[in-house]
């Protein structure tokens, strides 16, 4: 029903709804001619009364909205804050790091104890040892009262977080019975819709699509995206050593299907002398039954682990042989090291490592990658001005180098290569969340693009290792001490 309540004309009331009014008003700014008129449109929530005084009718308008509880709204605002301060990812795996700490120390107890029992002379050496076992047992107790304090603490903090998300729930409840009109509905409906506009123009503006790999090279169509990660764990070592490598075989020999390996480099971050295998991936996130195999006896020395790129293919572990531009080819059944020479301009020693704006990788002048056909080394060389070359890998024995491609890539501008059908994919540093693939190479079409945008999210800072198995397309990545991998999406 339409209703006039004033006698200016210019002033109507469009339409009369219970405890709401619109009114259409013309509004003509000071600068605008006659012809511009503006129409304002006034919504106003009201009790409405009407009395009649002789000729003239009277309305009194009065808000029946209540003052909108905005203490209540930052209050949970601050609760949130709170929760996400408090609740942190190094605190999540606390207990895990004591749990494994632990069992090592108890394993290394019981070792003691046996080499007690089978070499005491009940004499001075009786003593001592009981002593050592002593002072080990004390320690053992010590982490046990960590242990419980640190489990009593947590059982206090989902206590208390469990509190605050009910109250943070009801308080929402009551603050949205202020929605009369329905505005954080159209709010959240208008947010959606933005997000997909500007999803849309991205798309629009959005440039080819990475590289789509023939069926007759391996059967892949294009990389569309990277999901996970699948795993994410810490190894045995905890939090001790950030650098390292792991992985699978990606031509294992017939039983070996299954097996892993890790790499840790021990000393300064740089160097590691022996390989760590396991039968399993449980047992590998357990830390049991794992064999090691040592290149060398210590560290660095003659035939060492430079660096913490390196890949296992057909039984042999490749990596940056100590302090020179070599590559190095283990054998994990002979144990025999065999080498073959990059060019002599070849970065090695840290002077060509990879890196991002904020930091460099230590000693990455080499990186080294296998997909389908083989493996390949990566690496930079002062004769293509520090641009990453790819050069495969024959794995006769000894190793040697075959056919080698260039690129426009600066190798300092990028944190990680891996390839996949003879694809060279690398990846640089966007933040501490998120790590993007940015360019390919394709060593058959020698194609570049440096407009990939496949995002990887990383639940550590850097990301020292990373590797593509062809054998169930994953990323193998070491991140801080963290192993985890990621699958790999085709179209």
């Amino acid at each position: 029903m339409k209703k006039s309540l004033f006698h200016n004309n210019d002033i109507k009331t469009l339409l009369l709804l219970p405890n709401i009014v619109y009114y259409e008003v013309p509004f003509l700014p000071s600068d605008m001619g006659q012809s511009n008129i503006f129409i304002l449109l006034i919504l106003i929530p009201l009790t409405f009364t009407q009395s009649v005084k002789g000729k003239v009718c009277v309305c009194d308008l009065k808000n029946s909205d209540p003052a909108f509880p905005m203490n209540k709204l930052m209050k949970v605002e601050t609760s949130a804050l709170q929760c996400t301060g408090t609740i942190t990812s190094q605190k999540m795996t606390e207990l895990d790091r004591l749990v494994l700490g632990l069992q090592q120390r108890i394993k290394q107890l019981e070792d003691n104890v046996v080499m007690l029992e089978k070499e005491d002379d009940r004499n001075l050496y009786g003593a001592v040892s009981l002593r050592i076992i002593e002072l080990e047992i004390a320690e053992i107790q010590g982490l046990f009262n960590k242990l419980n304090s640190t489990t009593t603490n947590y059982q206090h903090l989902s206590l208390q977080t469990a509190a605050q998300l009910d109250d943070m729930k009801d308080t929402m409840e009551e603050l949205e019975k202020f929605d009369n009109m329905q505005v954080i509905k159209k709010e959240r409906e208008n947010q959606r819709i933005k997000r997909e506009l500007e999803q849309c123009k991205e798309e629009i503006k959005a440039t080819a699509p990475p590289p789509t790999v023939p069926p007759a090279r391996c059967g892949l169509g294009r990389m569309v995206s990277v999901v996970g990660p699948r795993t994410y764990s810490l190894t045995v070592y905890s939090t001790s050593y950030p650098y390292g490598a792991w992985g699978r075989d990606a031509n294992p020999a017939r039983g070996d299907e299954n097996k892993y390996w890790l790499v840790v480099l021990l000393l300064s971050n740089v160097y590691g002398h022996f390989v760590r295998q396991y039968n399993t991936l449980s047992t590998l996130l357990i830390g049991i039954g794992q064999t090691d195999t040592y290149i060398s006896s210590s560290n660095p020395t003659t035939n060492t682990i430079q660096g913490p790129n390196m890949v296992m293919y057909g039984n042999a572990l490749y990596y940056n042989c100590y302090n020179t531009y070599s590559v190095c080819q283990f054998n994990m059944t002979t144990r025999s090291v065999s080498t073959v020479a990059l060019p002599k301009d070849a970065g090695y020693n840290n002077k060509l490592p990879f890196g991002h704006l904020a930091a460099a990788y230590s000693y990455t002048d080499m990186d080294f990658a296998t997909d389908e056909s083989g493996v390949y080394v990566i690496y930079a060389s002062t004769s293509n001005f520090g641009n990453v070359i790819i050069t495969k890998v024959q794995t006769s024995n000894p190793p040697v180098l075959g056919q080698t491609w260039t690129t426009s890539l600066y190798k300092g501008t990028v944190t990680n290569t891996f390839m996949v059908c003879g694809v060279l994919y690398a990846t640089r540093y966007l933040d501490k969340e998120t790590e993007e693939i940015f360019y390919s190479y394709d060593t058959k079409t020698k194609e570049e693009r440096f407009d990939l945008k496949i995002n990887i999210k990383k639940m550590q800072t850097n990301i020292q290792f990373l590797n593509y198995d062809p054998r169930d397309h994953l990323l193998y990545v070491y991140s801080d001490a963290y192993i985890l991998t990621y699958e790999l999406i085709f179209q």
